[in-house]
């Protein structure tokens, strides 16, 4: 092949992988390598096409925005595009955007705007005469993705702009995120659960506003933040910060720093601070954005057809260490999921010791060449769950040999009738019936507080009786006797007789708590309540149609088709008919339904004296109204018990009303 020729298939194939990589980062929210393998395949593409525009194209990755638009929602087209920003690791390409800029205005000196870079999902929020109307995603930069009633679950997103100067139409342009505490705890929940981690806040964010159920995505608590706008209609400010001064004084969630300079020597001064405070900021911020502050000279310096010419984002380096590959460890989940994950010498990395981390699934491992006894580089940027992002060939040990996954399995005493591989998917399943890992998972679950709530049911006492066989099945807990428990037992006390109290008393349980406890995939607390409320019996759900489960609010496609799979499993069937003839086979009430309080959300805050959260929630739950976990606009009512912190001042302070114990027991009585 001649040398032309080589560099044309080069060219060919860079394209080619980084549209795939768009698509898995942009459409799936699912990415395979790191921003910065991504970002030197996209700059030796850029190189190529620049030493060799013979071979360039229109249609050429590096001239065009990343693509996040889906199918399942409508377009809408922006006032005024919305591009991404050309970003760098490089100190001294930092220096040559300023170089080009004073070139440009023949100035010695220009000043700039600094601002943390967030590592989130762009959106743009439309107000017209001050009314919030519409919120859209970047898309393809022109138009994008109307999102607006995920976007409106966001409690920092103000319904109306308060105070003065507001123009007759503007888009107002930000990041939806979540923060560091929300992500550990949705997946402290998945862990318990038995299901895989999320890799990261921003993949999940990106997932969550993309979510066809508002209700699922306003369960997982995004928060927004805005910095600059697109379109406006009406007078308008001159500079950049004077944006940042409005956003505050309109009620938007703004950036908690940013930096006004006088020349890139302090702009990099400000790049340096920003690096060590973002570790106190609420979102996670991947680099920082150098831009011009004054407007006029942004219309002069202008735009290329993916970005703008006046601003740079500078991105930090993921923090990295080196450290060796014990062994590759298979997980079992709850669901029977079987997940590797790497044990590792232990390594300090982002201020905290490293002993494991997430290698994804099979692909993943045959992809990147992972092997037992390799030493790896492992990336751990801000609260991302530690990976292993690359091999070290060099130091590889000379006898190692490629990680067969099935293999493992095997070793493992999975039998080929026992696992497959799901179809489509990367990921394996355990299928077999009576596995002690995942049957130990199944009833931590079906006994959490969150579903059957069972006292005494805990882990140790889970093992004690998956172990001695005295439990092969869910259903086995109503069969157990006292002569079963009291050798499990030190002391022969009331525990045993405690624990099978507990159990009778389950049975009594409401039907959501049964079908929580089931474990069905993508079945959570509050998609169990909407299903018992529907079917009203397990009788009626175990028979639904796909179609039937559809029709009920908050029920998507995607779960249709789990909860369908569940109940046609012969096994789950089995599960469920002995645990209706053993006495669980709860109702849905049949009296007519209080909706008194539809429509309406409460806030509990406080200590109340006589009634628990969870009887309190669940008595407004019952009169139609919903219970959240933050103050925002949308609230109507905040119920305020003893000490009730920081709520109380935010409800005052955005006008929402305030109530006792007294005046939630008259408004539920």
């Amino acid at each position: 092949m001649t040398e032309a020729g080589g560099m044309e298939s080069r060219i060919t194939q860079l394209r080619a992988e980084i549209r795939r990589h768009d698509e898995l980062y942009f459409r799936k929210a699912a990415p395979e390598i790191s921003d910065r393998e991504y970002d030197r395949m996209k700059a030796e593409l850029a190189q190529l096409e620049a030493e060799h525009p013979e071979f360039a194209a229109e249609d050429s990755p590096v001239r065009q925005v990343g693509d996040d638009r889906s199918p399942e929602f409508a377009a809408y087209r922006h006032r005024q595009p919305m591009l991404s920003l050309d970003n760098t690791y490089s100190r001294e390409d930092l220096y040559a955007f300023d170089e080009r800029l004073r070139r440009l205005f023949e100035r010695d000196r220009i000043d700039y705007l600094v601002e943390p870079k967030i590592d989130g999902l762009a959106i743009s929020l439309t107000y017209e005469g001050g009314r919030f109307v519409r919120a859209v995603t970047r898309g393809n930069g022109v138009e994008g993705d109307d999102v607006t009633r995920n976007i409106e679950t966001i409690s920092g997103v103000p319904r109306r702009l308060r105070g003065g100067g507001v123009p007759d139409v503007i888009e107002i342009r930000g990041e939806v995120y979540m923060s560091h505490a929300e992500f550990r705890r949705i997946n402290r929940e998945r862990e318990r659960a038995g299901l895989p981690f999320f890799r990261n806040p921003r993949n999940l964010t990106s997932g969550t506003v993309k979510l066809l159920d508002a209700r699922e995505a306003g369960r997982r608590r995004l928060e927004i933040v805005l910095y600059g706008a697109g379109y406006v209609a009406g007078p308008w400010v001159r500079r950049q910060s004077e944006v940042h001064e409005r956003i505050r004084a309109w009620g938007f969630p703004a950036l908690e720093r940013v930096w006004v300079v006088a020349g890139i020597d302090a702009a990099w001064e400000a790049i340096r601070e920003l690096e060590r405070l973002r570790a106190d900021f609420a979102y996670g911020t991947d680099g920082a954005v150098v831009k011009l502050d004054d407007f006029a000279m942004q219309r002069d310096a202008g735009y290329t057809s993916k970005a703008p010419r006046w601003a740079i984002a500078y991105k930090f380096e993921a923090e990295r260490a080196e450290t060796r590959l014990r062994s590759i460890r298979i997980q079992v989940g709850r669901t029977g999921a079987l997940t590797p994950v790497a044990e590792l010498e232990p390594v300090v990395l982002a201020g905290t010791t490293v002993s494991r981390a997430t290698l994804h699934n099979e692909d993943e491992i045959a992809r990147k060449d992972i092997r037992e006894g390799d030493t790896v580089v492992v990336e751990k940027a801000g609260e991302v769950i530690p990976a292993v992002v690359s091999v070290v060939h060099e130091k590889r040990p000379a006898d190692s040999a490629p990680f067969d996954f099935a293999a493992r399995l095997r070793e493992l005493g999975f039998g080929p009738e026992e696992v497959q591989r799901i179809p489509g998917q990367a990921a394996w399943r355990l299928v077999r019936a009576g596995d002690p890992v995942q049957l130990r998972r199944r009833i931590q679950h079906f006994a959490g507080r969150t579903a059957m709530d069972i006292e005494g049911l805990g882990e140790a006492m889970i093992e004690q009786l998956v172990s001695r066989e005295l439990v092969r099945d869910i259903p086995d807990l109503y069969t157990l006797r006292f002569e079963d428990l009291v050798s499990l037992y030190k002391e022969a006390d009331k525990a045993p007789r405690n624990l099978l109290h507990a159990l009778e008393q389950s049975k009594g349980n409401e039907l959501w708590r049964v079908i929580h406890g089931l474990g069905i995939p993508h079945v959570g607390a509050q998609s169990a309540k909407d299903l018992a409320r529907a079917f009203g019996s397990l009788g009626a759900l175990m028979d639904a149609s796909e179609f039937d489960l559809e029709r009920v609010n908050g029920v998507g496609s995607v779960m249709a088709g789990a909860i369908s799979a569940f109940f046609k499993d012969p096994e789950n069937r089995s599960c469920v008919k002995r645990l209706r003839r053993l006495g669980i086979d709860p109702e849905e009430t049949t009296e007519e339904r209080d909706d008194r309080l539809a429509g309406k959300t409460f806030v509990l805050t406080g200590t109340l004296s006589g009634l628990s959260r969870e009887e309190a929630k669940t008595g407004i739950e019952r009169m139609g109204g919903k219970v959240t976990g933050s103050v925002s606009r949308k609230t109507d009512y905040l119920v305020a018990g003893d000490n009730p912190g920081s709520k109380l001042d935010k409800a005052r302070e955005l006008g929402v009303r305030v109530i006792g114990e007294n005046d939630l027991r008259e408004l539920l009585e």
